[in-house]
């Protein structure tokens, strides 16, 4: 196991990820500390969401070492992870369309204290968004797209994750409702949970972010805070279009 700092959360070393024959994913290690929002950016194809799910055990990696509270998850099945403490977000929401609102959130929290305490967890996910108490009872597949991602972010945070990761939370939103993203984004983090982050929308996502990672072509290029990153000539240039 690797000396890591006692508040590092999330540990990844020297990952390299295959689809097939072909390496995807090149010699990538970072971190990510409790309490932190950590954002992981880069164009379409980079690798970003092969990181995330390589974490979640939905992808296995070829090679290194992926650490979560200081245990080797690398080796684990996805569907321990959840008990584990990690949720995962996945793009396209990937919600269970034809069951209602509330059904899409109880299916986050099927075990232990996350069954326990349901009625508390999805008191707090009414309360981030009130919306979906209103529609506790409607189809999720008949929901906006905005509404969608909002029931998306619900259902992991169900499960009482102290690690939520998020792969393109605002994708397809309109301005105002990926703002709204945004601020629940950072409205989770205020109550202790742990976030890290694959977007392309850079420009919120590093002012949102205390730690950012560039991915380029499956290799990490650039590290730095999210403030110092969004004066970086390079980001500017290649992702924000100044």
């Amino acid at each position: 196991m690797p000396d890591v700092m006692p508040n590092i959360m999330l540990d990844i070393q020297h990952l390299n990820v295959f689809y097939g024959d072909v390496q995807v994913i090149w010699d990538v290690s970072f971190s990510v500390a409790k309490g932190e929002v950590v954002a992981l950016i880069g164009a379409n194809g980079a690798g970003k969401s092969t990181i995330l799910k390589t974490i979640s055990g939905i992808i296995r990696p070829a090679g290194g070492e992926i650490f979560f509270d200081s245990q080797p998850i690398h080796t684990r099945k996805a569907y321990s992870m959840v008990e584990a403490g990690l949720a995962h977000v996945p793009e396209a929401r990937r919600l269970f369309v034809e069951m209602t609102v509330e059904e899409n959130l109880d299916m986050g929290s099927l075990k232990g204290a996350a069954r326990a305490g349901r009625s508390n967890t999805k008191e707090m996910v009414f309360d981030l968004f009130p919306r979906l108490k209103e529609r506790r009872k409607q189809i999720a597949g008949t929901l906006s797209g905005g509404e969608q991602q909002m029931v998306a972010i619900g259902r992991g945070l169900m499960s009482l994750p102290s690690l939520i990761m998020f792969d393109e939370p605002s994708l397809g939103l309109a301005p105002i409702l990926v703002r709204e993203i945004f601020n629940v984004i950072k409205k989770i983090r205020g109550e202790g949970v742990t976030v890290m982050i694959v977007e392309q929308n850079v420009k919120q996502t590093l002012a949102v972010a205390d730690r950012a990672y560039v991915l380029e072509t499956g290799k990490i290029v650039l590290e730095g805070t999210g403030e110092a990153l969004l004066d970086d000539e390079h980001v500017r240039k290649a992702y924000l279009g100044v």
